[in-house]
């Protein structure tokens, strides 16, 4: 059991914790979730020893192995699998000893021990994690030196899994990985043997790997029972409830203090008066949780093109003489939401880049609309911002002839409030660059938004209101992300970038994910068809009116919907809702969007069924009376 007993911390002057104490059982998988800045990583830190409290006590079971991710990896020749080997130090300390140990008794105690953990079977354990994480056979036997920074951390993390601590600490450790390492991550540390506190802005691994949420907001730390999408709802109910009993105290001491300022100075009243008044000063105010502006983020509108605004036949593209992919059949419409499968390395950013047209095509035709406007946003963008210069003189530079109001203006539609519009760069959180990094992209009002692992530095409700930004976008969007949630709230259409090709992927995201874990669903039997039989004219209308009704009523779902929800962006495009303290209003309208958006798509489906379903009878009794 991890025990905090009266633990106040601070760093650098500035106090992150307060008098807190808490008990989270041992074999518990924690979420670590709080806003960016709030000092969730450093109360790791503290949880491995690395920081030690200004006050209070923190006690964890006698013994216990601690792991925890360095924040860097060295290079070296050693191979993959050795390195991811080497984390299991007494299995290496005993395999060393044995090389050296001449007492027989004592080499036989040793090979006990080794019998015991297991190590026999070390290497293959090992292989399987690193496989997971993208390291194929050939992979694992290459030198560490010959991969980089990013690829190395996937090594650090293989060796620190395989090592299984029993206390695991991760940070952010889905960072490194794509989308197929996330899904692998997931479902791996659902079986996870031990305790595991796990800092993520993932919302679906904190909904798929853990079973309780702890919440740092106000220097202090509440557990919450349930994943993440539990926690979120509790967390508004008690907000909910905070706000009502604050606004009952404040009139109860309104009231009261009426009372007092009419009565105090009358004889007949003093009593009274001076009772109410020992009253309001024994009063405790009920205090809110503070919390930042809502995150939000607010794309122009491009003018509509005549499809396709991009035609790809038989496109090929790489670099110099080296081919990455090639016979690319493809195409974009303005309406499209893409996102692109496949691991990494399988040439999903050059693809990006060909699209974007950073790199040419080596043949074929690609063909772009003559007024396509493309944003591009990548990681690497965010290393090219001017560090001494702040995002209002960024926009500046791209803007000169803009009113500074102005300026102003799409920055906080971005998220970039007064004070972080005139912070030098250099001083902005990681989230802060990547949506400055955003609104530069989307400046233009592009046409097309193509979008590499956009979500790496964003908070919790920061991805959220990416996704919602996005779903109410006018553009086309191309996405590659790690993130599945933020994939599932806002694609429609999926590409698989795999052995040199790209192709349609026909099935959803959950079959992808099940596919990776080797759970693909067996196809149904089939199923004989039967002798078509002739109708008469009656009795087909009969049979088909069922369907058209169906039809009907689906479109009239669709156009309710349609109308819930222009009514809902009413409210959200409220300009009160973000000056105001209105986070759980806000929160609530996001979460009906999303409900409408799943309903609206539910709904088209069914229509779209309905559709096929109608004209395919039809054409079977024509073919039936042919």
């Amino acid at each position: 059991m991890l025990l905090l007993d009266h633990i106040s911390l601070s760093i650098a002057g500035k106090p992150l914790l307060e008098d807190v104490s808490l008990s989270v059982p041992t074999g518990h998988k924690v979420g670590i979730v709080g806003r960016n800045g709030i000092g969730k990583s450093t109360f790791m830190k503290m949880i491995a020893g690395e920081l030690t409290p200004d006050q209070g006590s923190l006690t964890l079971p006698k013994n216990a192995r601690i792991g925890m991710l360095a924040q860097e990896t060295e290079a070296g020749q050693d191979t993959v699998i050795d390195r991811a080997l080497r984390f299991d130090t007494e299995r290496t300390d005993l395999l060393a000893r044995a090389d050296q140990e001449q007492d027989a008794e004592k080499l036989s105690e040793i090979h006990m021990r080794l019998d015991a953990i297991e190590a026999h079977s070390a290497e293959a354990r090992a292989a399987r994690i690193l496989k997971g994480l993208g390291f194929d056979q050939m992979d694992q036997h290459r030198a560490v030196s010959e991969y980089s920074g990013g690829w190395r951390m996937r090594i650090s993390l293989a060796g620190l899994l395989f090592s299984e601590p029993d206390v695991l600490l991760l940070d952010e450790p889905t960072n490194y990985l794509d989308l197929e390492g996330t899904i692998w991550l997931e479902n791996y540390l659902r079986s996870y043997p031990h305790t595991i506190f796990l800092i993520s802005h993932d919302r679906s691994i904190l909904n798929s790997s853990v079973t309780s949420i702890l919440h740092m907001s106000d220097q202090k730390l509440t557990l919450y029972q349930g994943n993440y999408d539990q926690f979120n709802r509790t967390r508004i109910e008690r907000a909910v409830h905070a706000q009502k009993a604050a606004e009952k105290q404040s009139a109860k001491r309104a009231h009261l203090q009426s009372f007092v300022d009419r009565f105090r100075y009358k004889a007949s009243k003093a009593k009274q008066a001076q009772s109410k008044l020992k009253i309001l000063e024994k009063m405790e105010p009920v205090v809110l949780s503070s919390s930042e502006q809502p995150a939000s983020f607010n794309f122009p509108t491009p003018e509509e093109l005549a499809p396709p605004i991009v035609k790809l036949e038989d496109v090929a593209v790489g670099y110099e003489d080296k081919t990455i992919l090639s016979q690319l059949n493809l195409r974009i419409d303005q309406d499209d939401r893409i996102g692109l499968l496949g691991q990494n390395g399988q040439g999903k950013s050059t693809l990006l880049k060909l699209i974007s047209g950073v790199l040419p095509p080596q043949r074929g035709s690609f063909k772009a609309h003559s007024k396509l406007r493309i944003g591009y946003f990548a990681q690497h963008q965010l290393d090219a911002l001017v560090g001494q210069d702040t995002p209002r003189q960024h926009l500046q530079h791209a803007r000169p002839n803009m009113p500074e109001k102005e300026h102003r203006s799409i920055l906080a539609r971005s998220g970039l409030y007064e004070e972080q519009a005139d912070t030098k760069v250099a001083f902005l959180s990681g989230g802060q660059k990547a949506k400055l990094s955003l609104c530069l992209a989307v400046l233009d009002a592009p046409h097309l938004l193509i979008l590499d692992e956009p979500t790496n530095h964003l908070d919790l409700e920061s991805r959220e209101a990416l996704a919602l930004a996005l779903l109410n976008y006018e553009g086309a969007v191309m996405i590659v992300s790690h993130d599945p949630y933020l994939l599932s709230a806002i694609v429609d259409r999926l590409w698989l970038v795999k052995d040199g090709g790209v192709s349609v992927y026909e099935n959803d995201l959950t079959h992808y994910r099940n596919s990776l874990l080797g759970d693909t669903p067996r196809p149904s039997k089939t199923v004989k068809k039967q002798k078509p039989v002739k109708l008469s004219k009656s009795e087909q209308s009969a049979l088909l009116a069922p369907l058209r009704k169906e039809i009907t009523q689906c479109e009239a779902r669709i156009e309710k919907l349609g109308a819930m929800n222009t009514k809902l962006m009413e409210q959200l495009g409220d300009k009160e809702l973000y000056q105001q303290n209105s986070t759980e209003r806000y929160d609530f309208l996001r979460r009906k969007h999303y409900e409408l958006k799943n309903a609206m798509k539910k709904a088209e489906s069914l229509w779209i069924n309905a559709v096929d379903a109608l004209e395919a009878k039809e054409e079977e009794f024509r073919t039936t009376h042919e």
